[in-house]
């Protein structure tokens, strides 16, 4: 457990090579983990390798599908789907997340943006509505951005390149 909490914090402090090192070594010496197995799952994503996380958060899901951070497990996987230009799978994912919780507006958010990608707009405005009931200081993609904890460069690329396409398309504004 200590090495899975070492790698929860520098992942949290943005030191994904140290973070994935104390992970693995965590699930080397408890494959089932779930603590280390979610969280390097994270780390992979975080990182700009989306692909790569989907099998560990995934497994974290069926070592612990009660989990109290279930709607965070979807909302990753939901996110590497899209990433990787997987919308549909992104969007049920996504629509588990925001069943699990309702009142996480990044949730909102990002499903927001993976269905105006897709193509549905009046659903991402209806979401992007339901985003600002809980959180209204997050009103422009500028104050999305400025949320600490958004990850390393590599992921904010690929918010840039899917959900963040999504949410203009929908009429979110950039300022």
């Amino acid at each position: 457990m200590a090495h899975a909490a070492m790698g929860l914090l520098r992942r949290v402090q943005h030191r994904m090579v140290e973070s994935e090192v104390e992970l693995k070594t965590a699930i080397t010496l408890d494959p089932n983990n779930e603590l280390a197995v979610r969280q390097l799952g994270f780390t992979l994503e975080f990182s700009g390798q989306p692909g790569a996380a989907i099998p560990y958060i995934e497994k974290s899901i069926r070592l612990n599908p009660r989990m109290p951070s279930l709607a965070a497990a979807y909302l990753n996987l939901g996110a590497c789907h899209l990433f990787l230009g997987h919308a549909d799978e992104a969007i049920d994912f996504l629509r588990k997340a925001r069943v699990e919780n309702p009142r996480l507006w990044y949730v909102r958010l990002v499903l927001a943006g993976a269905l105006g990608l897709s193509g549905d707009i009046d659903g991402a405005k209806g979401e992007i509505a339901e985003a600002l009931k809980v959180n209204p200081q997050i009103n422009s993609l500028a104050r999305w951005r400025a949320v600490p904890g958004l990850g390393d460069p590599q992921f904010q690329a690929q918010m840039e390149k899917t959900v963040n396409v999504g949410l203009r398309r929908a009429g979110f504004p950039d300022e």
